[in-house]
């Protein structure tokens, strides 16, 4: 599976894709480059134009095809943060109450979530504040998701 670097505002992240499928999106890119056994390739052009309209305009909808590995509660969950529009947010209970099941399997889904920013798992909170990102509660993955969400014109502390 290809593999590229793209640099966005929070700093490098990772793109993975299939063919003219996006299939993953590391944002803390960690094996890759020289030291690495597999080379970088070169990002298509239809993964790049997507990405550099969103970090200059969020309100572009990513109409990219994925394929995203995941158990079938997980592409549910998934297809739900899919629907969250640009600029506003949901909580985790909601999303429970959507899908009939509890918080924290849908805290789980997030945190399995291969595709972070274009699977917008950043608009998902916690009933009181902000809650966790990609697994994390502190330290720069949270700060990574109040980025995302003040871009997006969402006010969290």
């Amino acid at each position: 599976m290809p593999s590229s670097l793209f640099d966005t505002p929070l700093g490098p992240i990772s793109v993975h894709w299939q063919g003219e499928t996006l299939t993953g999106i590391d944002l803390e890119p960690l094996g890759l480059g020289p030291a690495d056994s597999s080379p970088l390739a070169s990002l298509p052009d239809w993964i790049s134009r997507r990405l550099e309209a969103y970090f200059a305009r969020p309100e572009t909808r990513f109409d990219l095809p994925l394929a995203l590995a995941g158990t079938p509660y997980q592409l549910r969950v998934w297809s739900v943060l899919r629907a969250i529009p640009v600029g506003e947010t949901r909580t985790y209970g909601d999303l429970a109450h959507e899908l009939g099941s509890a918080a924290r399997a849908v805290g789980q889904a997030c945190r399995a979530n291969p595709c972070p920013i274009v699977v917008p798992c950043h608009r998902v909170v916690a009933k009181q504040g902000l809650g966790g990102f990609a697994g994390d509660t502190s330290g720069r993955r949270l700060e990574v998701k109040r980025w995302l969400l003040r871009h997006e014109g969402v006010a969290y502390v």
